[in-house]
């Protein structure tokens, strides 16, 4: 694959054995990292009682991933992709020693939980487009769609399982003791994974004449990214759509777990075992995408798939007892691998290796600038609109109550069941916009012009 690889070197079997232990490593680091959170989740709810603070939390996590993200690309490209992957690793487990501390020592307090986030949050930005471009330099073009399937699978099977082991270790000793043991086992997670890197090889690409131009100060190699999808408006397009999708779903999905532990009584299993029937369905979902590679022109994965995902927000919102949970759960966590593996292998396919950490990490800022802002208001929109106004009594329960029920939890149900047909309404609503519809047609892919020159020339 021409501009892919290091010289001398073609990416195949080897460099799809490198990635597969990359995967392993993360499936063991995501299944502690996925513990703490659930865990986490039931302590901070125990302790306020309120949506707002789980929003919050999600909130000071996720802000610094996104705005700090053009900065990092920029410097992924700059650095050694391994170490830099290491160093995000690295950064998430001292946050959760440094919890551990707190908790051990002293009195963690909420906002402790949020400054620990917001710091590992911020080493985050460089995860994904250090991984991103390194997956690139690792394996040929055609397996694009199967290695995002690959990831989703080992992001999905750490969700089946850190949910339900969080849970029976809480349920076992209890929330005091449960919480220390499980960020003890969150540091031994991301140990394995800084060794599996420390012991793999990943290639650095060369150096295109695109990505040679795009040297510069690191002011203007942060803001390349931007000016790069500006002049590509259906890759621009593309993101517009994951920027209105992310909004639109997460306002939701960032209080369901406050709906199912006011619907059942704080029961922390019970909310363990719908994430872990949806991280079941987004592992079905990723092994479909691994094998599959996903649909011929992937748009389809993107666009259908989204309007997919919002008819499973819409079942989780009408649900009143675990079985429907679960079954929106496994439907809406099913789609999320090919919508997602889908996306990425357009933007593998026509983004140049060197220039994809700067122009992914926009690309990221595009696409989930909105979830800070959705997660913002999330919280407050359900304690002090939604759920009061579906309390017995209340104006949108005489209206509503026979499609999600009345008291404690239905408010936030109503907000599942809006948000989740805007959304199948947006995805449907790009297919009417060309420059989404025809990307893969309309952009060439990066490596076109070497591909030709090799056909010609047999």
């Amino acid at each position: 694959m021409a501009g892919a690889a290091a010289p001398g070197m073609t990416p195949g079997k080897s460099g799809m054995a490198t990635f597969t232990a990359v995967a392993v490593g993360q499936v063991v680091s995501f299944l502690g990292s996925g513990m703490v959170g659930f865990a986490l989740v039931i302590w901070a709810y125990v302790e306020t009682g309120q949506a707002t603070t789980l929003a919050l939390a999600s909130l000071f996590r996720f802000a610094p991933t996104v705005l700090f993200s053009p900065t990092a690309g920029a410097l992924v490209d700059r650095w050694n992709r391994k170490l830099t992957m290491m160093l995000s690793d690295l950064a998430s487990g001292s946050a959760t020693i440094a919890l551990l501390l707190l908790y051990t020592f002293s009195d963690l307090q909420v906002w402790q939980w949020f400054v620990a986030g917001a710091f590992a949050g911020f080493f985050e930005a460089f995860q994904f487009p250090a991984f991103s471009a390194a997956i690139t330099t690792m394996i040929p073009k055609a397996q694009y769609g199967r290695a995002s399937g690959m990831l989703s699978l080992a992001q999905s099977t750490s969700g089946v399982f850190s949910p339900v082991f969080a849970a029976a270790i809480l349920g076992t000793i209890g929330l005091t003791l449960g919480l220390r043991v499980i960020m003890l086992i969150d540091v031994a997670t991301f140990t394995v994974a800084i060794g599996i890197l420390l012991a793999i090889r990943i290639p650095e690409p060369p150096r295109t004449e695109e990505g040679m131009r795009a040297r510069g100060s690191l002011m203007k190699e942060s803001a390349f990214g931007f000016r790069y999808i500006s002049k590509r408006p259906s890759l621009l397009g593309l993101q517009l759509v994951f920027f209105t999708m992310n909004f639109l779903f997460t306002i939701g999905f960032i209080v369901l777990p406050v709906m199912i532990l006011a619907r059942t009584n704080n029961d922390a299993l019970a909310l363990g075992s719908v994430q872990s029937v949806g991280a079941i369905g987004a592992v079905v979902g990723s092994v479909v995408m691994s094998a599959w590679g996903g649909p011929k022109r992937r748009v389809h994965g993107v666009l259908g798939g989204m309007a997919i995902a919002g008819l499973g927000s819409v079942l989780m919102g009408v649900g009143q007892i675990f079985y429907v949970w679960a079954a929106a759960s496994f439907f809406g966590f099913f789609i999320v691998p090919i919508i997602n593996g889908s996306n990425q292998a357009i933007w593998q396919s026509k983004v140049p290796p060197d220039l994809q950490g700067k122009v992914f990490a926009v690309r990221r800022l595009i696409a989930q600038i909105t979830a800070p802002l959705a997660m913002a208001i999330g919280g407050p929109l359900a304690d002090f609109v939604f759920e009061p106004a579906m309390q017995p009594g209340a104006g949108l329960a005489a209206i509503f109550g026979w499609l999600v029920g009345v008291g404690p939890g239905a408010g936030i149900g109503l907000m599942l069941v809006v948000f989740g047909i805007a959304g199948a309404v947006v995805g449907l609503a790009f297919y009417g916009v060309r420059i989404v519809r025809d990307a893969e047609t309309i952009l060439p892919d990066f490596d076109a012009k070497a591909t030709a020159a090799a056909d010609s020339g047999r």
